[in-house]
């Protein structure tokens, strides 16, 4: 007598087939550059706000990129629940969305302290912003090729860390420059504002460092 297949179980067998032939594996790559698409829009934003936007107009339009990072993220963690397959390892997959998730929630910060700290000229962001966007671009270029060409992404996450070490030496840069005027209020919030950047440079530094780390150990 034929057995009849649950439901439940015709999906488990769908789920197992389309792992095989490696859908799960592209799915997951496309969650990872929805986040960074996200977190380069956001990007793009502060850039703007440097170039003279309203600040709260901007943290209005900030909150819509943070929640489509955010429901690209809730997807992708979904998806690693469910699959039998990953492109590499899920811890490390966790740790590369979380990073990327967290250099978006800094620029929601940055703009937020730049509308409530107020400095007249945002001019001094322009720089490291820019280094930011490019670092995100090879981030983005680095998991794209996560799946057919590992040796592509080594070169790719180098680069996103030289974007992190550039936005370093610009903060440095910036408050030397900083330090040769007089300590007022102006200043002070100048430089809460590049610590800030600072602090988003750092989480992309981790992105990079933890897709490096996962392609290693798929090479083991």
């Amino acid at each position: 007598m034929a057995v009849r297949r649950s439901g439940r179980g015709r999906r488990g067998l769908v789920r197992a087939w389309d792992d095989l032939r490696g859908g799960s594996g592209r799915r997951v790559v496309e969650l990872v550059r929805v986040q960074i698409a996200a977190a380069r829009a956001g990007a793009e934003l502060a850039g703007e706000v440097a170039g003279g936007l309203d600040r709260s107009l901007a943290r209005t339009r900030m909150a819509e990129v943070e929640h489509q990072g955010d429901a690209a993220r809730a997807e992708l963690v979904a998806l690693l629940r469910r699959v039998l397959v990953t492109p590499i390892d899920r811890e490390d997959l966790f740790r590369l969305s979380r990073s990327i998730d967290d250099v978006l929630d800094q620029l929601r910060d940055y703009v937020r302290e730049a509308d409530i700290f107020g400095p007249a000229d945002l001019g001094f962001a322009a720089e490291p912003l820019q280094a930011l966007a490019e670092g995100l671009d090879e981030l983005e270029r680095a998991v794209q090729h996560m799946i057919d060409d590992p040796g592509a992404v080594a070169a790719a996450a180098l680069a996103t860390r030289k974007a992190r070490t550039r936005m370093r030496q610009l903060r440095q840069s910036r408050l030397g420059e900083l330090f040769t005027l007089p300590l007022d209020m102006d200043t002070l919030r100048r430089r809460e504002l590049l610590s800030r950047l600072d602090a988003v440079g750092q989480r992309l530094g981790e992105a990079a460092d933890a897709l490096a780390d996962a392609m290693l150990k798929r090479s083991h």
